[in-house]
């Protein structure tokens, strides 16, 4: 493994894409620390230590505490990722978006527009939405927006849509330039910014006495189990067997061989526990708006974070979301179409409707047990500090962004590596199902 990074320094254009990453990854923290005109951080920062399990602490949590700080950043990525969720469900669905996906670059470019157009209007609107909800908020009768007059409101909005928009030109440009996705490593460096910071209230909770060794020892062996088994179900797959038919043209004979069509065990990965957050936040992010009436308060208490009805709703909606979104990624047609056209079969299965028939099946037997793990790591943290009362969010939508995001980016150095006939990582196991 040392060596392979050595190898990756060694070759000019890697390690100018590395530079590239981590320059881009250094000014996204420099800009975290930057608050927007006008609050009063100290009285924010009170306020939001004591929301820590809340639904807004909850947000805060995934766009690495710049909301806490009410810094220029403090939208985060979201509303791109929202929009491009969006998006992703209109090319499915609607006729238009259906033939931009078909239209090669040029189509994609199209998307591609509309979805930084519609990203300014949900950064706008939520933006909106917090200089008024800052306007109204005071913890211990001072203010956090001590002057909350048009021009200072206005230069909340813009500077935090500006910091939106600043950000997804800031991945795009890692994705070009840089190494990985840069939209998931600006969401995984945000989260794991707070992981210090959480490791060092461990600590002193260790120092004080309030945790124990042996309990700590425990909780890290568990941890390490947890990330390992995040890793297996992410790279997880169901592997059906395809045969190709021979076929002689002329002299030649084309295909006669065996391989397979891979199916994820979480094809949806993360985007069902994005979409069951953003729909149970809706009602209590909305109540916050009007604390102190009835209502509003019975909202909030209802759909708390730590609740079991917010819980139970959440794995609900993470497992139906799981379903929706892998129809939507697979189409089971369309792959046995494909299959017939260059003369594959599965084995035993009729090719055309039955083996579409029998995709559908395999995918909706797999889908269940993926998506019901990915629940239970989505709920680990209302465990853990609940019963055991740990004070920061280990497992969660964290932890699952985390190892995905990781995996893909050295899956992405490895290809590098390997382009360059250079050994990769591993000289045996696999990364994203290749084998040595």
């Amino acid at each position: 493994m040392f060596d392979a990074f050595r190898n990756l320094w060694k070759i000019s254009d890697i390690r100018k894409r590395i530079l590239i990453t981590v320059g881009m990854l250094a000014i996204f923290r420099f800009g975290s620390h930057i608050p927007v005109p006008g609050v009063n951080t100290s009285v924010l920062a009170v306020y939001f230590a004591q929301m820590r399990g809340s639904v807004l602490g909850l947000f805060d949590m995934f766009v690495g505490g710049n909301l806490g700080r009410a810094t220029i950043f403090a939208l985060g990525i979201m509303p791109y990722i929202s929009s491009s969720i969006i998006f992703q469900i209109l090319g499915a669905t609607i006729p238009y978006y259906q033939r931009l996906t078909k239209e090669g670059e040029e189509g994609r470019r199209k998307m591609t527009q509309h979805t930084r157009y519609l990203t300014v209007f949900i950064a706008a609107l939520q933006a909106s939405s917090f200089s008024i909800w800052l306007s109204n908020l005071s913890v211990g009768g001072a203010p956090v927006l001590p002057y909350s007059g048009f021009f200072v409101k206005f230069s909340i909005i813009t500077t935090m849509t500006a910091g939106t928009i600043f950000l997804m030109w800031l991945g795009e440009l890692i994705t070009e330039h840089g190494i990985g996705n840069g939209i998931s490593l600006l969401i995984m460096f945000g989260i794991l910014a707070r992981f210090p910071q959480d490791m060092l209230q461990l600590w002193r909770m260790l120092s004080s006495g309030a945790l124990s060794w042996t309990f700590s020892f425990i909780f890290f062996v568990i941890a390490i189990l947890v990330v390992a088994a995040v890793v297996l179900v992410t790279q997880g797959q169901r592997r059906i067997p395809i045969q190709y038919a021979k076929r002689v043209v002329g002299r030649k004979v084309y295909g006669g061989q065996a391989t397979h069509l891979p199916l994820n065990v979480n094809s949806a990965g993360v985007i069902p526990i994005i979409f069951a957050q953003s729909a149970l936040m809706l009602l209590p992010s909305f109540a916050n708006f009007f604390r102190g009436k009835i209502w509003a308060d019975w909202i909030i208490n209802l759909l708390s974070p730590n609740g079991l009805l917010y819980n139970f709703l959440f794995v609900l909606l993470i497992v139906m979301f799981a379903y929706v979104y892998t129809a939507i990624v697979i189409n089971p047609q369309e792959l046995a179409g494909n299959l017939k056209k260059y003369g594959g079969f599965i084995p035993g299965i009729r090719p055309g409707g039955q083996t579409a028939n029998y995709i559908d099946k395999v995918i909706s037997r797999i889908t269940l047990p993926g998506a019901l793990f990915f629940a239970f790591i989505a709920v680990l943290p209302v465990i853990l500090r609940n019963r055991f009362n740990l004070p920061f969010y280990f497992g969660g939508t964290s932890i699952i962004i985390v190892v995905g995001v990781a995996l893909d980016t050295v899956r992405q150095l490895e290809s590098q590596l390997l382009m360059r006939h250079y050994e990769g990582f591993m000289k045996k196991g696999r990364i994203r199902g290749r084998r040595r």
